[in-house]
Parts: C-alpha cells; sequence; structure tokens
C-alpha cells in the first residue's frame, strides 16, 4: 500500500533514464582529513542483491553509510563525488537528507529494536513520526511489513509485547520490518547476521533473497558464503579501494585481479 510522502522533495533530475537503480561517482569518505574510501566507481541495478566484502577497516560501512546520508551525521565526517538514485542527486543542496534516509533504509549490525516500544509500535514508528494518523492504514501497513519480514506468523498474536522480547533473530527481522514499513527504494545492510545464530542467519538469507523481488539490496557481509548463497553482484574493497566489481559467479569463480582472488581463496583477511 502506497504512502503520501507528507514532505514534498525538490529533485534534481540527472538524466531522465536510468539504466540503474544507483549510481555512485567518485565517492570519497572522510573522517576529518582522513579518507576512508577513494574516487568509488560503482553502479547498482535495480531489484538485485549486491554484496561488498573485504577485510575489517577497508570501507564497506563507510560506503553504505555514504549512500542515505548517514555518514555526515558522524562528527567530523563528510563525503564528496556523487551518488545518483533514479537520476536523482542525493547529494545536491536541495534535497532533504531526511527524506533520503527514510527512501534509502538502513538495518545495522546488531538488531536494534527500540526498547520501550510494543513489536507493533517498533514497525509503526516510522509512519507515525512522518505524519501517518489513520490507525486502519497504520495497521494495514505495519502487518504487511511483518509479512514481507518473514516474521507475521511468529508474533501476529503478541503484537503488544515489547520488541526487546523476540529472539536476536525475530528482533533483526523486526527491524527489517521498521525499515520496510517505510516502502523504502534500496535497503542498506550492514552485516544483518553477524550477531546471529545459524538459524537466525539462515531466515535473515532466505528474506533477503525474496525481497529483491521488490527492493534493491546492498549487504555489507564478512562471510564469503553468505555473499556467495544472497547476492546477484559482489564488490571487493581494500584499503578504501574497490579493487574488482562483477557478477558473483565471475567474483568467486574467475576474479581478474589478484588480490581479489587471494582475498576469496582465504589467503589474507
Amino acid at each position: 500500500m502506497a504512502i503520501e510522502d507528507p514532505i514534498e522533495a525538490k529533485e534534481t533530475v540527472v538524466q531522465a533514464t536510468e539504466k540503474y537503480k544507483v549510481r555512485i561517482e567518485n565517492v570519497n569518505g572522510w573522517y576529518g582529513n582522513k579518507r576512508a574510501i577513494k574516487d568509488i566507481n560503482l553502479n547498482v541495478k535495480e531489484k538485485t542483491v549486491t554484496a561488498f566484502i573485504g577485510p575489517s577497516g577497508c570501507g564497506k560501512t563507510t560506503l553504505i553509510r555514504c549512500l542515505n546520508r548517514m555518514h555526515e551525521m558522524t562528527p567530523g565526517a563528510h563525503a564528496d563525488g556523487r551518488i545518483i538514485v533514479d537520476g536523482i542527486d542525493i547529494y545536491d543542496k536541495s534535497i532533504d537528507p531526511v527524506i533520503i534516509r527514510r527512501r534509502i533504509g538502513m538495518v545495522f549490525q546488531k538488531p536494534n529494536p527500540f526498547p520501550t516500544m510494543s513489536i507493533f509500535d517498533n514497525v509503526a514508528a516510522g509512519l507515525k513520526l512522518n505524519g501517518l494518523t489513520n490507525k486502519t492504514i497504520i495497521r494495514e501497513v505495519v502487518e504487511e511489513s511483518l509479512k514481507e519480514a518473514a516474521l507475521w506468523d511468529e508474533v501476529k498474536n503478541q503484537l503488544e509485547q515489547p520488541g526487546m522480547s523476540l529472539s536476536g533473530g525475530q528482533q533483526q527481522r523486526l527491524c527489517i520490518a521498521r525499515a520496510l514499513a517505510m516502502q523504502p527504494e534500496v535497503l542498506l545492510m550492514d552485516e544483518p547476521t553477524s550477531s546471529l545464530d545459524p538459524l537466525g542467519s539462515s531466515k535473515i538469507e532466505e528474506l533477503v533473497r525474496a525481497l529483491k523481488d521488490s527492493v534493491t539490496i546492498i549487504i555489507v557481509t564478512h562471510n564469503m558464503q553468505q555473499a556467495g548463497r544472497v547476492s546477484d553482484f559482489t564488490a571487493f574493497m581494500y584499503l578504501g579501494d574497490l579493487i574488482e566489481y562483477g557478477s558473483t559467479n565471475q567474483i568467486f569463480m574467475k576474479p581478474e585481479k589478484e588480490l581479489t582472488e587471494r582475498y576469496i581463496s582465504g589467503k589474507f583477511g
């Protein structure tokens, strides 16, 4: 169900037609004078899953935080270059970053339900914050979002229970439902299974594969096998540089760069 946007965004159209959902052009991410990611160029196709892989500290999280303008919320941090979503430069001065963060949702490494809210209110929080007051629509969207997150059947009889009463894996799916309630065009996932047990991780992976029919997903993972299972495309990063990007099958089976091959084969990490 479509939700009327209560805030009008002034959009800067870069191109009338777009082959890609997201175009990353010469993007740098800075922490003060330290450049964490360097001249990244990358195109992401619509309704696909793209995995960012690479050792810790290589810039994966910085890059996805640049994709919905969360990076600039860190004191002293900023980004330059262009990130174009459906022909709109999200860093154009006329664009409200709040709208960008709603259209490009984020799921974090550790589940972070709002601790004082019920399961229902966790999912509804963003809707209410953005001015939606119709209780019937809110209830419909909450149910739809929980179903999309493969959680409805497990919680439909306990919606008033605290979100924190759920298991870790359920909490993460609750956070995914909360993001989906805002009907994002792109969903960013920063190591969403790193704190989960194998069963919880498996359910999140199944969910990622199902969600790509309706939303473009970019996932950061340290798990090579996970990247191979869930993604259509893979980007390998190292020391802030994008080393190689291509179909997941090509990256894992026939990488073009020696550094990629060494990382994929476990020679460093």
